[in-house]
């Protein structure tokens, strides 16, 4: 079993930055790719992130440039920065941690086999 905890989350007008975190309970996150993944009121859950157990990293092609994925291993804890944040970022902001097959950073959800609660990301124009 995996438990993890989104924080970070908050207000922040466009163009401010947030730093989310995914700390990891129960595994050594560093083991596994790590997703993350945001969900807008009336829109489908969409890949925004991932950082892959060889710590190879993918972007949603909205937020390259933009946003970083990262590990602090000694806190096992999965970082993503977010810069030049925009109106349309806003969402709930979940991270998965994919313990089968995470060698590659899957854009898929259903590669992960478990999630944190989320953590609601508002952007203010």
């Amino acid at each position: 079993q995996v438990q993890l905890v989104e924080s970070g989350g908050g207000l922040v007008q466009a163009g401010g930055s947030l730093r989310l975190s995914c700390a990891a309970s129960g595994r050594t996150i560093s083991r596994y790719g790590v997703g993350w993944f945001r969900q807008a009121p009336g829109k489908e859950r969409e890949f925004v992130a991932g950082i892959s157990s060889r710590d190879s990293t993918n972007y949603a092609d909205s937020v390259k440039a933009r946003f970083t994925s990262s590990r602090d291993n000694a806190k096992n804890t999965v970082n993503l920065q977010m810069n030049s944040l925009k109106p349309e970022d806003t969402a709930v902001y979940y991270c998965a941690a994919d313990v089968h097959y995470g060698t590659v950073v899957s854009t898929s959800p259903m590669a992960y086999n478990y999630w944190g609660q989320g953590t609601q990301v508002t952007v203010s124009s």
